[in-house]
């Protein structure tokens, strides 16, 4: 009531100030007065009439023309004169100026303190906004410093600028006024023409009126009856095309140069103006999610349906070219005519201020502004598809993961797959096409997944094979976006082009689709650079006959606007299904949790990999248990198993055919003679053999050693695995042969027996030696002549007709040797005729050479007990020895021959012992930690050796809890973000 008593009292002021005014005329602006002088002044002068701005459409007012000049109301002058009256003016004027002193005075001392109390109020209802200081990054209230926002404000356009660009109104209004008599053949063609009319008087400026009156109305009737319907179409729509395509490139480059600053701002940030921790992107914490869901189940047995952009198409149909336009570089290999998608691409796209590509499991950024970078990039995926193909195959199921980021680039995940063949040509595995068609429903059968169809637009539509399968896949159309490439070369050589309309609006198809797309990506040459192809394509548009004859939408075309569009797509269907696919996976670890307590109570939960690090440990640990082991048991062991390797050469090559010489000087010669042969040949690579084995042998037990109940059985092929696969490494040093042969050498040559008790130990060793011949002697006759009479009775055996022609040969033998004791090791050819015709005359048939079988067995065995029997007489020759058998019948060389055999293995034995211990069981242990190292590395391998429930179920509980955990970390951000 204050306020409006107030203006009241102001405007009775002034309106008895111009009534009362002295005669001096003045101009009196409008504007300037008092909002409610205006109502009273236009009362006062009823002549005066203002004429009304034109009101704006919603149109005009979010126009980017709206800050264009307005045209500005003018006013006339109101001139006020002077009306002289009858009264004391001069007092009457002096006590009302005193009364209005008191009443400005109080106007003015009310008004401060009401607008102060508003102004308090107004000052409590605004919140504090400094406790959110933190949500503005601190390089905000800093950019002034970094960015010229003058020369941004330069580079935008003037209204005088915008309002060239506006089309010639005159023109268009006569052309209407024309047109609305003219066309009247069709109600379709009217409002066609009335849509365009309207949409170019939305560009015009707001001051403007929609038509113009003019005096020259049959003039113009005149001249555009001379015009025909047709012509006066193409210019409109050829005025509107071109436009639009003004305002385009308007768009475009405030979005460069929006981009520009965006590059400028994370790179400020990554050289820390911005000292907050940045948080992942949205893009790249989801492409986490499906890298862990990748390998977790590559078969999509989890029932996986978050969603993904999939790229399906026919072989040749541009789906790479489609790809790396949305991804701004040319990042994948190229072939003419040649398959070069070998296997899924998976391909992250996220925003950043320098334009890389870098894979999942590297840490090298491939610079995708430099040639360099780029064919380095495209010669390792190539290389990666190769390796993910086996032998025998031509695709691969395998998926590689790729992340793409740069500044400008809409954030999705796609997946390029193998392109879809209609025949299987030479050099190509028989299951080719029915593996890619396997790829592709596996990725399309996910009901979230979108898919991307590429068609070729340059050949016939009824050799499309993608169109079936992605119409089967998804019959309602409700997550396809049809993609129509090469429309320039379409458009060259299809004879209707109403044809690629069809094409476009999926006429031709059976599949239905959310949408579709035209897109040029390229003239063909691999070699043209992105922003060639994109200059290219926006010319191609900006002519063809397509747009102009509205076949095509605006939005319907350029690689721009379908990137766009399957973005937006992408992350409607991401924010509609994760919190869904986060709930089915809680519930599949509450089950795997379930049956991990029921199964494994008191087991740890470990997965392969933690498995594999207790299984190294304890490798580990039983590999230096090698070097615990007692030198005695090293030199027993090695000596045992030398003299096993190399007994039947001693005896058989060595003693033997020296025992048969007639004097002692001819047996030490022999001897001699057959040694140094045998060190010189073979003796040290047997015993380099012989060590080399018995490493094997102890290494083997210790890894097979069960260890009570702390033997976990789910570790012992992986043991087997690591134990042969580091013995087939390692290799003994080869040198040691050469010092061995030194070594072994001077043993053998040295003939000197110090004490009685070397005597009797080397006495002991020819026994045992023998002992063993003799037994190995007696069982071959056994098994040559048959079972004894014992045997026969007892057992009720019997010998075959030629075990008793070999007994009846042996008995014959046996009496020639009772004859002669020393007779010599081989039978005189007169001898084996007398034994053919004994036997022949007792009616057995022999041949000579079953008789010198017989023979050699039996003249061992005899030859083997008389040595030991001539061993039990040297017990006591010791003292003979020590004089050197003089004044005795006695010789015990064959003694002498068993001590140095005995010396030398010991001594072999020994050095091989210092060689084990000081440097092959280290070597042993070197081997064994890059075995497990490479097993380490090689997630195969892994799989392969550590099997069963127990593992699978560790390995699933681990994947789904790291899956969960990383989608409620993203659904957390995407609602953040919302």
């Amino acid at each position: 009531m204050w306020r409006a008593g107030r203006a009241a009292v102001a405007c009775e002021v002034c309106q008895s100030l111009v009534k009362h005014s002295s005669g001096i005329q003045r101009n009196v602006p409008l504007q300037k007065l008092h909002l409610v002088s205006r109502s009273i002044y236009r009362s006062h002068h009823p002549a005066l009439k203002l004429q009304r701005p034109q009101l704006r459409t919603p149109f005009q007012q979010f126009s980017s023309l709206t800050h264009l000049s307005l045209h500005k109301l003018k006013l006339s002058p109101i001139k006020y004169g002077y009306q002289p009256r009858r009264n004391f003016w001069p007092a009457r004027l002096a006590a009302r100026l005193l009364k209005l002193r008191y009443i400005i005075l109080g106007s003015a001392v009310g008004g401060g303190y009401t607008a102060k109390k508003t102004f308090d109020e107004w000052k409590d209802m605004i919140p504090d906004l400094s406790d959110y200081k933190w949500i503005v990054p601190d390089f905000i209230w800093e950019i002034d410093e970094y960015i010229d926002l003058e020369k941004i404000r330069k580079a935008l356009p003037s209204s005088e600028d915008l309002a060239s660009l506006a089309p010639d109104l005159d023109k268009i209004t006569e052309s209407l006024s024309l047109l609305k008599d003219f066309f009247t053949a069709g109600p379709k063609l009217v409002s066609e023409v009335l849509e365009v009319s309207e949409a170019l008087l939305l560009l015009g400026s707001p001051g403007e009126t929609a038509f113009r009156a003019t005096d020259h109305g049959s003039e113009s009737d005149k001249h555009y009856r001379k015009v025909s319907d047709k012509e006066k179409i193409d210019q409109l729509q050829e005025e509107l095309l071109h436009t639009q395509l003004k305002y385009q490139r308007i768009l475009e480059r405030l979005e460069k140069e929006n981009k520009e600053l965006r590059k400028l701002v994370l790179q400020k940030d990554d050289k820390g103006i911005h000292h907050r921790k940045l948080k992942k992107s949205l893009i790249d914490m989801y492409s986490e999610v499906l890298d862990v869901l990748s390998d977790y189940d590559a078969s999509y047995n989890t029932q996986d349906h978050l969603p993904r952009v999939v790229v399906v198409g026919d072989q040749s149909a541009g789906k790479t070219s489609v790809l790396e336009m949305i991804a701004q570089a040319r990042i994948f290999p190229r072939g003419s005519g040649e398959m070069m998608t070998r296997s899924p691409v998976k391909v992250t796209l996220s925003e950043g201020p320098h334009h890389v590509a870098l894979f999942k499991d590297s840490s090298r950024e491939f610079d995708l502004t430099k040639e360099e970078d780029l064919a380095a990039l495209r010669h390792e995926i190539e290389l990666r598809m190769r390796k993910n193909v086996k032998e025998g195959c031509t695709v691969s199921p395998e998926t590689i993961s790729l992340n793409v980021k740069g500044p400008g680039l809409q954030r999705m995940v796609l997946v390029d797959l193998p392109g879809v063949i209609n025949t299987v040509t030479s050099g190509m595995a028989p299951d080719t096409k029915e593996t890619i068609f396997s790829i592709s429903k596996a990725y399309m059968q996910n009901p979230n997944a979108i898919i991307l169809c590429i068609q070729d637009g340059s050949v016939d539509a009824e050799r499309s094979i993608v169109t079936d399968l992605v119409s089967q896949m998804d019959p309602h159309g409700r997550r396809t976006i049809f993609v129509l490439t090469k429309v320039d070369l379409a458009e060259k050589n299809v004879a209707s082009p109403s044809r690629i309309q069809q094409i476009i609006e999926g006429k031709l198809f059976p599949m239905k689709a959310l949408g579709y797309f035209a897109v040029v990506t390229g003239k063909g040459n691999s070699s043209e650079s992105i922003e060639a192809i994109r200059e290219y394509e926006e010319e191609f548009f900006q002519n063809s006959k397509l747009l102009k004859t509205s076949m095509l939408k605006a939005h319907q075309v350029t690689t721009r606007n379908l990137s766009l569009a399957v973005s937006d797509c992408f992350w409607k269907m991401v924010r509609e299904s994760v919190e869904q696919q986060a709930d089915s996976f809680k519930a599949t670890r509450f089950n795997l949790e379930t049956e991990w307590k029921n199964n494994y109570p008191r087991l740890r939960e470990l997965d392969r990999n933690e498995l594999f690090e207790k299984a190294k440990n304890e490798i580990l640990d039983e590999v230096i248990s090698l070097s615990q082991v007692t030198p005695k048991h090293w030199e027993e062991i090695l000596q045992q198993s030398l003299w096993e390797r190399v007994s039947t050469h001693v005896i058989e090559n060595i003693y033997l055919p020296a025992a048969q010489t007639m004097n002692s000087g001819t047996f030490n010669t022999t001897v001699d003679i057959k040694l140094k042969q045998w060190t010189d040949k073979q003796l040290p690579n047997k015993a380099v053999e012989v060590a080399w084995e018995t490493l094997q042998e102890e290494f083997s037990r210790f890894m097979t050693e069960p260890k009570g109940k702390e033997h976990d059985d789910i570790f012992d092929k992986l043991k087997e695995a690591v134990k042969e696969e580091s013995i087939k490494r390692h290799k003994w040093n080869d040198f040691a042969e050469d010092s061995l042969r030194v070594i072994q050498h001077n043993a053998l040559e040295d003939r000197s027996i110090s004490d009685k008790q070397q005597w009797d130990a080397a006495i002991y060793f020819m026994e045992e030696a023998l002992q063993g011949r003799l037994k190995d002697t007696e069982n071959a006759i056994e098994n040559m002549i048959g079972p004894d009479w014992k045997k026969r009775w007892m057992y009720w055996k019997n010998r075959t007709q030629e075990q008793c022609v070999h007994n009846e040969t042996k008995n014959e033998l046996e009496k020639m040797l009772k004859v002669n004791d020393e007779h010599p090791a081989y039978l005189a050819s007169d001898e084996i005729t007398t034994v053919r015709k004994n036997l022949e005359s007792r009616g057995v048939e022999v041949d000579p050479s079953l008789i010198k079988d017989t023979w050699h067995q039996v003249y061992r065995r005899h030859f083997l007990k008389t040595a030991l029997n001539h061993c039990n007489l040297c017990r006591r020759g010791f003292y003979y020895y020590q004089r050197h058998f003089i004044d005795s019948e006695l010789e015990c060389n064959d003694v002498v021959l068993f001590w140095r055999i005995q010396r030398m293995l010991a001594i072999t034995a020994n050095t091989l012992r210092q060689q084990l211990t000081n440097t092959e069981v280290r070597r042993l242990e070197k081997n064994v930690k890059e075995v497990l190292e490479d097993f380490a590395e090689d997630g195969e391998k892994k799989v392969k050796l550590l099997t069963g429930k127990r593992v699978q179920l560790a390995e699933d509980l681990k994947k789904v809890r790291e899956i969960q955990e990383k989608l409620d970390a993203f659904i957390e951000a995407l609602h953040q973000e919302k």
